[in-house]
């Protein structure tokens, strides 16, 4: 897998082999290993959105099939950097 930070959109895209059929399969062993909490999960035909807890930080962890895009964003600014504490525990694992 492949990380890469964007502070201009509040987002760190994950790039890699990600089903979309099997999408839980990738993304509840990604939030177990980033101690995460699923509060909510919503998907359509090309697009799976689901919300997260991260330590009272709310995320969204985003799929869309189309562009074989997967990301976890925040909404607010000051947030970013749970973004960034979150690559770094993914590119040591």
């Amino acid at each position: 897998m492949k990380y890469t930070l964007d502070r201009e959109a509040k987002a760190l895209s994950i790039s890699g082999d990600i089903d979309f059929d099997n999408f839980t399969q990738f993304a509840e062993p990604l939030i177990q290993g980033l101690d995460c909490r699923i509060i909510e999960r919503h998907w359509g035909a090309d697009r799976h959105q689901w919300l997260l807890d991260f330590e009272g930080t709310l995320l969204q962890l985003n799929y869309e099939f189309y562009g074989n895009s997967c990301w976890l964003s925040v909404e607010r600014d000051d947030e970013f950097e749970v973004l960034e504490y979150l690559a770094c525990l993914l590119t040591l694992k």
